[in-house]
């Protein structure tokens, strides 16, 4: 919403955002139903770029992705690395809850899953097909674990009884790319409207706003601001 307004201020463009997973965001995106889509999961946009479905795309943001459960720490993970902190809960049929949604962060939890080497299936392993703050209240209902992005944590942390248990592998990287539809495929696209708001938010002002946003409430940013950087310098696997 503050990067919108603040576009549209500068631009005159008037924006309808929908919030989706980055799943469905590239979907529409697919279909020539949007102009430009900001995404977070790099292996299917590198898909979506390859399919000839965008045209343009920028890394301009990351926060990270931290595992969060109940206080007690019931399967031990605490401080554990990703990996291990997932097999460790399917040793001992901890509750896992999943968004199960195909978001960035439901792709990213599917990876990890498969780098550990574990099928999470059973009672233990739930698959909520909710957003990100219902998977929250969720994991904290039912004393739970779950992967979580740390702004929409931060957000809702005075509400549920849930701790950060892991924070800082390097797989947990949560980086953001802005995509500008293909206008070849897609001849009805606003391309230059697309484009001004992916130059926008790559620019030294929409950086800023990325910057600082988050502070004044949490004490500390939500969001890091990256454009002209690659996935490599910021260290994704």
């Amino acid at each position: 919403d503050v990067l919108v307004a603040d576009f549209r201020a500068v631009s005159g463009y008037r924006v309808k955002a929908t919030a989706v997973g980055t799943g469905a965001a590239l979907a529409i995106g697919a279909k020539g139903d949007a102009d430009v889509i900001v995404v977070h999961a790099p292996t299917v946009e590198r898909e979506f770029m390859a399919a000839g479905n965008g045209e343009r795309r920028h890394l301009f943001m990351h926060n990270d992705f931290v595992l969060v459960g109940p206080p007690a720490d019931p399967a031990a993970v605490r401080g554990l690395r990703a990996l291990d902190a997932l097999r460790r809960i399917a040793e001992r049929s901890a509750p896992f809850i999943s968004r199960g949604d195909r978001s960035g962060t439901h792709l990213l939890e599917m990876d990890l899953w498969e780098k550990a080497a574990v099928r999470p299936r059973g009672a233990w392993y739930v698959e909520a097909a909710t957003g990100m703050g219902q998977t929250l209240t969720i994991a904290s209902e039912k004393r739970a674990y779950t992967l979580t992005d740390r702004g929409t944590f931060l957000a809702y942390k005075p509400n549920v009884d849930l701790e950060i248990l892991f924070e800082g592998d390097p797989f947990l990287l949560n980086v953001y790319h802005v995509i500008t539809v293909s206008p070849e495929k897609h001849p009805n696209v606003n391309l230059a409207g697309a484009q001004a708001f992916a130059d926008f938010i790559t620019s030294p002002e929409g950086q800023r706003i990325i910057a600082e946003f988050g502070v004044e409430q949490y004490g500390e940013p939500l969001f890091f601001a990256d454009a002209g950087k690659t996935e490599e310098e910021l260290g994704l696997p």
